[in-house]
């Protein structure tokens, strides 16, 4: 650390309430400046999967799905769980990785805050099936910046399924209201979080990172 340099900012947490339960997020720094509160759903357990699938499924039951997709790879285990609930035995993953037998699949390409350069949505042509002429619901863990969420629908929108709905377990911040565009209506949440900034030795929430 040089002279002209600030000292590292001390680790902190947010809570969030997500649909009445309290949970604690680690605040990680994307830069010097700017931080997320990290939510990583594999990591907070059965009895949390199954809270959140629960409550997703109560706000997704109405529009009357007929198959829940979810994107790899923390979309994953809420889509088992959405599906759990709803009474679905057929779910839909969207793969990230070119494993071997997708050499011939549909191919959406993304972006994510959390990850690096851009990514591909691929889809298996023998679960297309699946969404064709059906109702769909989408589902993720966090839609921050919109576009994996946009890229998902659109992947099955390509495959002849009818997007009715999309649930996240927390919108962040605001951007994926503008790249998502009439779609955000699509949204069904269980809580919000904001992204912060470094100010006066700590991480502050944006006020216009809030809904």
């Amino acid at each position: 650390m040089t002279a002209d340099a600030p000292p590292p900012i001390a680790a902190q947490s947010w809570h969030v309430d997500v649909d009445g339960l309290d949970v604690e997020l680690p605040i990680v720094p994307l830069g010097p400046d700017f931080a997320i509160s990290l939510m990583m759903v594999i990591d907070l357990g059965v009895t949390f999967g199954t809270f959140v699938g629960t409550r997703l499924a109560d706000r997704l039951r109405p529009l009357k799905p007929d198959v829940v997709v979810g994107a790899a790879t923390l979309g994953i285990p809420i889509a088992i769980e959405v599906s759990r609930a709803l009474g679905l035995d057929q779910y839909v993953i969207l793969q990230k990785s070119p494993k071997v037998h997708l050499g011939d699949a549909l191919v959406q390409t993304i972006s994510s805050i959390t990850s690096k350069g851009e990514q591909k949505l691929l889809l298996d042509r023998r679960m297309i099936p699946l969404l064709a002429g059906r109702r769909v619901v989408v589902v993720d863990d966090v839609v921050a910046s919109g576009s994996s969420l946009k890229g998902s629908i659109d992947l099955v929108r390509r495959a002849g399924g009818e997007v009715i709905g999309a649930g996240v377990i927390l919108t962040e911040a605001r951007a994926w209201q503008a790249v998502l565009g009439e779609d955000a209506a699509l949204i069904r949440s269980l809580g919000h979080i904001p992204q912060f900034e470094a100010k006066a030795g700590s991480w502050q929430p944006i006020p216009d990172s809030f809904l």
